[in-house]
């Protein structure tokens, strides 16, 4: 899911990985709207409520949706710059590194759910480090998949599924029908988990509150360890034929 590139990359891959962390996503998503009312998995919508703050010159307000915008920056900034270091000096897991940040930035933020932790003073933190968390996301997933998978927001996913769904009121013959479609069924399971994430997300955020992220931390470390015994599957498999 992580480890192939270029050619060795399959469609199969980018489905796994799409439906995995669009359901991480839409359980941040919700769990951040219902815990500080921000949204915390993209930036488009505080764009405009900082242009709304600067607009009545309300300064302060419009500095912190600055940093909003700032977090969700720096976090794909960190995410990619790790895993071009790590490239570079031929480590075999780059992803592995980004993946345990985010991991351990979401256990955090569901930590400062017990009251007696006292980990996080504001909401305005809270949102910080879930944009930081999902920018550094969407940065990996960006580039593990080579641009074929977007998992933060959906605004993009579904432009291309209209474009996509268009295409096949016309003529289009062999592969190239069967390409559509394949894209077609990856932007819905992206748009289905995502969708799944935020109900699953907003029933556990009913009992169990801002911990609903420690839920969301478990199935991270869940996806990296399965794919790691995959590889090692296919790995021994090829070996010993």
């Amino acid at each position: 899911m992580f480890r192939h590139k270029g050619k060795r990359r399959t469609y199969f891959h980018n489905l796994k990985l799409a439906s995995a962390l669009s359901f991480v996503a839409g359980t941040v998503n919700i769990v951040g709207v219902l815990s500080v009312k921000i949204l915390t998995t993209n930036i488009t919508g505080h764009f405009a409520f900082f242009s709304e703050e600067i607009l009545f010159k309300k300064h302060l307000p419009a500095f912190i949706y600055l940093l909003f915008i700032f977090f969700f920056l720096m976090g794909s900034f960190i995410s990619s710059f790790i895993v071009e270091f790590l490239s570079a000096h031929k480590k075999k897991r780059p992803h592995l590194v980004p993946i345990l940040i985010e991991t351990g930035l979401l256990t955090f933020v569901g930590l400062s759910g017990f009251k007696e932790m006292k980990l996080i003073s504001s909401q305005d933190s809270i949102a910080y480090i879930l944009l930081f968390a999902m920018g550094i996301q969407n940065s990996l997933v960006t580039r593990v998949s080579l641009s074929v998978v977007r998992t933060t927001h959906l605004t993009g996913l579904f432009t291309d599924l209209g474009i996509d769904l268009s295409q096949l009121f016309f003529k289009n013959v062999g592969i190239r029908h069967r390409q559509i479609k394949k894209s077609i069924f990856l932007k819905l399971a992206i748009i289905l988990c995502f969708f799944c994430g935020c109900i699953i997300g907003g029933l556990l955020y009913k009992v169990f509150y801002i911990k609903t992220l420690l839920f969301t931390s478990g199935f991270l470390l869940f996806i990296v360890w399965s794919d790691s015994i995959l590889y090692r599957y296919y790995y021994l498999k090829r070996k010993l034929r």
